[in-house]
């Protein structure tokens, strides 16, 4: 090496601190590479993506060839300035300390910490690159990397290391998964966004909360004069509506009005008859997972359930519709009375029925009324005032100021919600 020219050595060194480079920042961009990104660029036919799918799919050998390189990179690199301090400095003591800072110094800014951060930054576009030399690369080299890992894979194997390819990738949590689709805003529709988003909440929203409560459920009481029952049918807003005997604990069956037109074809309808058109009323615990009941529609063959607690008293009705508002928004018509109640008027307020459910309230009308307890607004007020409150009382409930309007049969009926001001701090 004494022959050398010392320009030619410092070339040389040069050389070597851009292929430690090399590998640094093909180590760290494959690594730092999006999997599933990968695995949607290779269905769509993209050469470099298979190429470093291929890469991937072995990641000890990928990893045994870069950092092969890598390390006999450093170490030639380390050799070569020692050899330089001593052409130029001599035998001095001091000199192989410096050329040992030199060259740490050097490996760390030039071929470790500048190229990794280069390549975390562009993964996508650096692997895509990087992969058509690495491959060749590991071809020739692989009998020293076959070598290598006959070592590897026994350390692995001892502390129960398994490696994962590029087709398993890390599975995501699905607060993960949620968080993904927040951050994917500029790649997804808003309203597609919001669908996805609702499905995740899907496994932890129980029936009872999408029912229509029982003060609002649209029924026919079978011992009413006739004349009542048929003008009632021919002013449902429903098609199909449960009746019942005496009291709506007691019901009969459902009633589709279509039967109903059939019926009337032939002449007046009697109790006799609509009795027969009655089908079998199902019913469903009120802690159904919302997801397992769209379930058991599809498998029932069923569009709508009859909701009972735990001592089998009816708490509310539930559709196939109101599931799937649940997630997809509002595409069914609503009743006009309930509809208009669910609006903020110019001064800032909103007269709403009681049993008005809590998260149509918030989907509606954009509040943040706590849902861990009960599921309707007369709940809601009576747990917080732990009483039965008066017309004219006013109270505040999560940062909603709220009149209670009317009140009847131990029951809170209308009450007046007033929009909360920006930034103020929610109460529980």
């Amino acid at each position: 090496m004494d022959d050398i020219p010392i320009a030619a050595q410092l070339a040389a060194l040069a050389v070597l601190l851009v292929l430690s480079a090399f590998f640094s920042i093909a180590e760290t961009s494959m690594m730092a590479l999006n999997r599933y990104r990968l695995k949607a660029m290779v269905r769509a036919g993209h050469r470099g993506a298979k190429i470093v799918a291929e890469l991937l799919a072995k990641i000890d050998r990928l990893l045994g060839v870069i950092l092969l390189g890598n390390t006999l990179v450093a170490a030639g690199a380390a050799t070569l300035a020692a050899m330089i301090a001593h052409t130029l400095f001599g035998d001095y003591r001091w000199v192989p300390a410096a050329s040992a800072l030199a060259v740490t110094f050097a490996l760390l800014v030039f071929s470790e910490i500048t190229p990794k951060v280069i390549g975390a930054a562009y993964a996508e576009r650096i692997a895509l690159a990087v992969g058509y030399v690495l491959k060749p690369m590991l071809w020739v080299l692989y009998p020293v990397v076959w070598l290598v890992n006959l070592f590897v894979r026994p350390l692995l194997f001892l502390f129960r290391v398994k490696t994962r390819t590029a087709e398993q990738p890390q599975r995501l949590s699905m607060e993960e998964l949620r968080l993904l689709v927040l951050e994917s805003g500029q790649y997804m529709p808003r309203k597609h966004q919001s669908i996805v988003l609702n499905l995740f909440g899907l496994e932890t929203i129980t029936v009872e909360d999408v029912m229509t409560a029982r003060a609002q459920i649209e029924a026919v009481d079978l011992d009413a004069p006739l004349e009542t029952i048929v003008a009632q049918l021919s002013t449902a807003y429903h098609t199909r509506l449960p009746v019942y005997r005496g009291e709506l604990g007691n019901i009969a069956g459902i009633l589709h009005l279509r039967k109903v037109l059939r019926l009337t074809q032939s002449g007046s309808p009697d109790r006799e008859g609509l009795e027969q058109l009655l089908e079998q009323p199902y019913f469903v615990p009120a802690s159904t997972p919302v997801f397992a009941q769209l379930q058991y529609f599809q498998e029932n063959r069923q569009r709508m359930a009859l909701v009972v607690d735990e001592y089998g008293e009816i708490q509310g009705l539930v559709t196939m519709e109101d599931i799937i508002e649940e997630f997809v928004g509002e595409f069914t018509t609503t009743a006009p009375m309930k509809s208009a109640s669910y609006k903020w008027d110019q001064d800032g307020s909103a007269l709403v029925e009681a049993a008005s459910s809590l998260r149509e309230l918030n989907r509606k009308l954009g509040l943040a009324l706590p849902l861990s307890g009960p599921k309707t607004l007369n709940g809601l007020i009576l747990e917080h005032l732990r009483d039965i409150p008066e017309a004219g009382v006013s109270v505040k409930i999560a940062g909603v100021p709220m009149e209670i309007v009317h009140t009847q049969d131990r029951v809170v009926r209308t009450v007046r919600l007033f929009r909360p001001r920006a930034g103020e701090t929610l109460d529980a």
